[in-house]
């Protein structure tokens, strides 16, 4: 998939102009890639049109405008953007209540390698996880994880073909499994070459 460049972004008087459509735009599009896992946990799969967003935000929220300082901000970005044969999301574990997330997170330590994705007809893929840096301590993990994906030529293409998507977690503390809708499975065999 392409990285996104300083000609792909709005100046900040530009992204102003466009940001509430532009943010609709985005919203719209970002319904049919949140994955729920059962009724604490979610992955939001990425792509370059939601790293966009997040890097126009991101240059508006900070004032940046000089070009390092968008370099800088687009290669944090990036890496979150698929490549054609992986999926990258941003695995996140929900509470509304603090002192029970704060519980669950301090039981819930190595589940991000628990998670996995899986294609009809093959085995369950499981992530490589926090590539940026380490969430989890001896005490807690966080409650939000960086994923990458993995998937083989046959993977990606039986999905290209129409096949079902699973994503699940097997972890002691949190043990749930869904299908993918037909909406989410077509959006993320969009990001596949």
């Amino acid at each position: 998939m392409n990285k996104l460049s300083h000609e792909n972004l709005y100046s900040l008087e530009e992204y102003a102009r466009v940001r509430e459509q532009f943010r609709a735009d985005v919203m719209a599009h970002k319904k049919n890639r949140r994955v729920a896992i059962g009724d604490h946990a979610a992955l939001y799969f990425e792509d370059r049109f939601t790293m966009q967003y997040q890097v126009q935000e991101m240059l508006r929220i900070e004032r940046i405008f000089e070009a390092e300082g968008i370099q800088e901000e687009l290669d944090v970005y990036n890496p979150l953007i698929p490549d054609g044969m992986n999926w990258k999301a941003t695995f996140m574990i929900e509470f509304g209540d603090e002192a029970e997330r704060k519980a669950a997170l301090a039981k819930m330590i190595g589940i991000e390698r628990g998670l996995w994705v899986r294609v009809d007809g093959f085995d369950k893929v499981h992530p490589i996880a926090n590539e940026d840096l380490e969430r989890e301590t001896e005490d807690k993990t966080s409650s939000v994880h960086f994923v990458r994906f993995e998937l083989t030529p046959e993977m990606a293409a039986a999905v290209k073909r129409g096949a079902d998507i699973s994503a699940g977690i097997d972890h002691p503390a949190y043990n749930a499994e869904t299908k993918l809708s037909a909406a989410s499975r077509d959006a993320l065999a969009g990001d596949l070459h």
